[in-house]
């Protein structure tokens, strides 16, 4: 474009030339399906730090059952419940979907993240419409944090040893 476009016919008659110039590339925006099993059911894999949780989610009462234990007996802290209710209650979803997760690894603080994280792509896939709204939130993307390796001659990750001068 060599020539400044002063008007905003001619931005328009730029726009459908160039449209016009990129040949063979029709863009077609398809809706995202949702993606449900035989039972209603829709499944994620949730991860964060050393923990990965399964998790298959589906439309009922609320209830979430982790390692076949309710959630506030295997999650005991407040703050833990708390981070497994962050996608409903950012979706508005509170008490519509019923939630079966298997954890392993990590502590407790890493699982609860790992089953966040589950819980968040399962919504999205149930109703790709919430998709937006846990974008918008963080919650589908994997926080890849995790503990630094010791290193020899350190005490720990990055500590040194007590220095002593004599």
């Amino acid at each position: 474009m060599a020539d400044e476009i002063k008007t905003l016919e001619g931005l328009e008659a730029a726009v459908t030339e160039n449209i016009g110039a990129v040949q063979g590339t029709e863009v077609e925006l398809t809706p995202r399906e949702p993606v449900r099993d035989a039972q209603g059911r829709s499944y994620a894999t949730g991860k964060r730090k050393d923990a990965v949780a399964r998790v298959w989610i589906k439309p009922g009462s609320g209830k979430v059952i982790v390692n076949g234990k309710p959630q506030n007996e295997y999650f005991a802290r407040p703050v833990l419940q708390m981070i497994l209710q962050q996608p409903f209650t950012i979706t508005g979803t509170d008490g519509q979907f019923d939630v079966v997760a298997t954890v392993k690894g990590g502590g407790l603080s890493g699982q609860a993240g790992a089953v966040k994280h589950g819980v968040s792509k399962a919504l999205q896939l149930y109703d790709p419409s919430l998709r937006g709204a846990l974008k918008a939130a963080g919650f589908l993307t994997r926080d890849s944090r995790v503990v630094e390796r010791k290193k020899y001659g350190k005490a720990k990750a990055r500590k040194s040893f007590q220095f002593s001068k004599r």
